[in-house]
């Protein structure tokens, strides 16, 4: 008899473990998409002629979009079921990878991206809010947060393994094809695998409050994406107060609510509101000056796309590393040191990388990326789960929500901000030949893409006087990126040491 109930335990045992394994692809597929675009925008800007601006939001539209809907996605979850809106994600994800794989024009592809973002603000809430129900205990939730978290570096370092075998034997949108059938895969899975769960005392979905974050954020990324394009503008400044006044107003509403969106009292917690605010930081300079370096060694050091992966491979293997190594030192340091240290660990990786000077190789940008990761990958791993851990596990989709809005809108500015200055650095820094037409003037001046495809048309010493120029621009702003990930870590280290001194690595309830 007891041989016949042994495997009953066992599956109550390993069904959890099973469902984050499930839970864990759409996590992977996300964050390789990511990465895969990095290195793709070399090939981008050469078949779709997509200017500086236009590269930029090729690559914030998704997560633009993401940190804008994240929050209302994470309540409907609570409302119509966590899993129920994972699936209607992937099947959409899935659909819309196809159109951005055949996108024929920049702004198409702009397009498409969005809709993407659209469609990944279903998942990413779905897989945290999940894992919080699935894993009640505090030890094995955090080990679970790990390698959710981790999920994104190794999805990260996959990238650029995958993507550079595509790129280099197919054209740029097969990136886009990996997605759908993997997604495919996980619909069955998450049906056999993952437990339903819901707020079981849900409000109304409230539109206007949606409309709200959504207004809150694209007037605001928009205004720094023009002014890294255009310069400071009568449009930027009104980007920016409607952004503000719309962020207000969103607040405002919230408090008045019975059952707001997103309760806004969970941030007058420091605990809360400081796991939150370094977590947007730690993946802003990240973020960001992964696309500055992915296509400065494809563009400057004229790498292949997958030469140019396999130098960052080992910093996003030492990102998923340090989010495992986490799970232990957090026993033995209080979170909030721990936290404020990784953070000083990466500004000493973009300190490494701000310091390539005139003649970088492979060599050095991969240890800057290593040390910047290590820090990046243990902050990321113990913000998450700072932030899960402080709400009753009913209002789990919310508070995933938020910690996933940190994170894309992390990623958004730190594509904008690192993105602006490079191309600002660029733009100033770079001589084009006066023996050029208008045309060839304008790609040149706009991306160093545009240089290198320019100087292929040319007689070889005008060429050659323009990819000099536009190589040594492109390497002084990276530089100044690098040196604005530095206060970026800087910041964060000084948040997470006032507000989080007092985090113990407990359940509120316990």
């Amino acid at each position: 008899m007891s041989a016949l109930l042994a495997p009953p335990q066992a599956t109550r045992t390993t069904r959890p473990w099973a469902a984050l394994a499930v839970l864990m692809l759409p996590v992977l597929l996300i964050s390789v998409d990511n990465t895969v675009l990095s290195f793709a925008l070399p090939a981008i800007t050469t078949a779709l002629g997509a200017s500086g601006g236009q590269l930029l939001w090729i690559v914030d539209a998704y997560p633009l979009m993401l940190a804008g809907l994240l929050v209302p996605m994470g309540s409907l979850g609570d409302r119509i079921g966590r899993r129920r809106l994972l699936l209607v994600g992937a099947t959409g994800f899935a659909l819309v990878s196809l159109l951005a794989a055949w996108a024929p024009t920049p702004p198409l592809l702009i397009a498409a991206r969005a809709l993407l973002g659209v469609f990944g603000a279903t998942l990413m809430p779905s897989t945290l809010s999940l894992l919080r129900n699935v894993f009640t205990d505090r030890a094995q939730r955090r080990l679970a947060i790990a390698i959710w978290a981790a999920g994104f570096a190794a999805g990260g370092a996959l990238g650029p393994i995958v993507g550079g075998f595509l790129l280099t034997h197919f054209w740029w949108g097969s990136v886009f094809l990996l997605n759908t059938p993997l997604l495919l895969v996980l619909i069955p899975l998450a049906l056999w695998l993952v437990p339903e769960s819901r707020d079981p005392h849900p409000g109304p979905v409230d539109v206007p409050s949606i409309l709200l974050s959504l207004v809150t954020m694209l007037p605001l990324v928009h205004a720094i994406i023009e002014v890294g394009e255009h310069g400071v503008s009568a449009r930027t400044f009104l980007g920016v107060a409607v952004g503000l006044v719309a962020g207000w107003a969103f607040v405002r509403r919230q408090r008045r609510l019975t059952t707001p969106m997103l309760d806004v009292s969970l941030f007058t917690r420091a605990t809360f509101s400081g796991a939150v605010c370094a977590n947007l930081l730690s993946i802003m300079g990240f973020s960001g000056l992964l696309v500055v370096v992915s296509q400065f060694l494809q563009l400057v050091l004229g790498m292949s796309p997958m030469d140019a992966g396999l130098v960052l491979l080992p910093g996003l293997v030492a990102s998923v590393i340090a989010g495992l190594v986490a799970v232990t030192l957090v026993r033995y340091i209080r979170p909030g040191m721990l936290i404020g240290g990784s953070f000083l660990l990466a500004a000493l990786g973009y300190l490494l990388a701000s310091r390539v000077g005139t003649d970088p190789t492979a060599g050095t940008i991969a240890v800057a990326f290593v040390v910047m990761a290590l820090g990046v990958g243990l902050a990321e791993t113990l913000t998450n789960d700072e932030i899960v851990a402080s709400v009753p596990a009913e209002k789990a989709g919310a508070a995933s929500a938020v910690s996933e809005t940190a994170y894309e809108l992390g990623t958004t500015l730190g594509v904008a901000v690192l993105g602006s200055v490079l191309n600002a650095t660029y733009r100033a820094r770079v001589v084009v030949p006066d023996s050029m037409t208008v045309d060839q003037g304008h790609a040149a001046g706009e991306t160093l893409a545009g240089a290198v495809r320019v100087a292929g048309e040319v007689d070889a010493s005008t060429g050659q006087t323009l990819l000099d120029s536009a190589r040594a621009a492109f390497d002084l702003g990276m530089q100044r990126s690098a040196l604005v990930g530095i206060g970026v870590a800087v910041a964060a280290a000084a948040v997470s040491f006032v507000t989080l001194r007092k985090a113990t690595g407990q359940d509120p309830q316990e």
